[in-house]
């Protein structure tokens, strides 16, 4: 494991020798756990900028998967009384071409958490044994983290508590409150991320079914195991870990908020707001059929003409009982100027038959 990992404790380490060394420039004090600390938030912004092109790829792979979820459905149920292997390898196939169709699997949406694994125990071991002292008392160096600065790093504390220690070791109570609210703050960024991104940017018909019960378990699983795991990780791999999941929170937000997944309730809400952004600028969104027009009123001193055509005051009503003005031709002319006498419009005076 030491020898695998060893080349990534070293990337690490120079990383946030790096911005240790950025703080301290500005003015920080070397020796201080904020300037550690925030050296550790450091290396989660270059971890995660490096990582973003994966972090698009792995949101459009969960889209693709979230669309198909109908399709494997269907293939699941063409086989699922069935158990021979024939059958198997027939259902085997068709989800792969299904896959291949849309270019998508499973395991791409879990390239960032994959890759983040390996660098998470590498912060580990650079906090746990790198910044340690042997059991000569000495310390080791590992890139440009010099046994002067692992020392350094090791007696840096936040809120009484080194970055070093971790909830089950440290003997003080200052560690192990900075650690319980570590913990939750980790585990209560991991469920919410997971939620977000399963409830809020998931059509109605991926919200059903095995995959989606495959979600649901793993959005109250992992939280579960940090719960279990996290008294034994070190001060500083806690705030890494907490940094990133509210990174990842806030990328994913920008992301399901721009361009959400077809079908999702994200998508209703982005709808919603652009018809609400277009009726305050009077524009008609297409295939909408609602004119959001707005009509401007009269300007002060405008005398606002009447339309024509348009509703009239009552009509004088002729010995039928029906308007005098209805199929006369007679529209336009004052009602003053219409002879009682005359029903139809077309009566010729007495004398003149």
């Amino acid at each position: 494991m030491e020898t695998i990992l060893y080349p990534l404790e070293w990337v690490v380490a120079n990383i946030m020798v790096l911005w240790h060394w950025l703080f301290t420039a500005l003015g920080l004090d070397s020796a201080s756990g904020w300037t550690w600390s925030m050296s550790i938030v450091g290396l989660v912004i270059t971890i995660r900028v490096l990582l973003i092109p994966l972090f698009v790829k792995q949101i459009n792979a969960s889209r693709a998967m979230q669309v198909i979820a109908p399709e494997l459905r269907a293939i699941q149920a063409k086989y699922k009384n069935k158990k021979d292997q024939a059958s198997r390898d027939a259902m085997s196939r068709e989800t792969m071409a299904l896959y291949s169709k849309h270019k998508t699997n499973p395991f791409a949406s879990c390239l960032p958490i994959l890759i983040q694994a390996p660098i998470f125990f590498a912060l580990f071991r650079v906090l746990n044994y790198q910044m340690r002292p042997d059991a000569n008392g000495e310390y080791a160096s590992i890139g440009m983290l010099t046994p002067e600065l692992a020392q350094q790093g090791h007696d840096a504390s936040v809120f009484g508590a080194q970055l070093s220690e971790t909830f089950l070791t440290s003997e003080g109570s200052a560690a192990k409150i900075v650690s319980a609210v570590l913990i939750v703050a980790m585990v209560a960024t991991t469920f919410l991320t997971q939620r977000q991104l399963t409830r809020k940017n998931m059509p109605a018909a991926a919200l059903e079914g095995p995959m989606a019960q495959q979600q649901k378990i793993l959005m109250y699983a992992l939280p579960f195991i940090f719960v279990l795991t996290g008294p034994n990780f070190p001060v500083g791999v806690l705030i890494y870990w907490t940094t990133t999941n509210l990174w990842t929170m806030g990328q994913q937000f920008y992301v399901i908020r721009r361009n959400p997944t077809p079908g999702s309730e994200a998508e209703k809400q982005l709808k919603a707001r652009q018809a609400e952004k277009a009726r305050r600028k009077g524009i008609v969104i297409e295939g909408t059929g609602v004119d959001t027009t707005v009509i401007e009123a009269p300007k002060a001193g405008q005398r606002q003409q009447p339309k024509k055509g348009g509703s009239r005051a009552k009509r004088k009503k002729g010995g039928s009982g029906t308007p005098l003005s209805q199929g006369t031709g007679h529209d336009d002319i004052p009602d003053s100027t219409i002879d009682p006498t005359d029903e139809g419009g077309d009566k010729k005076k007495d004398g003149n038959d």
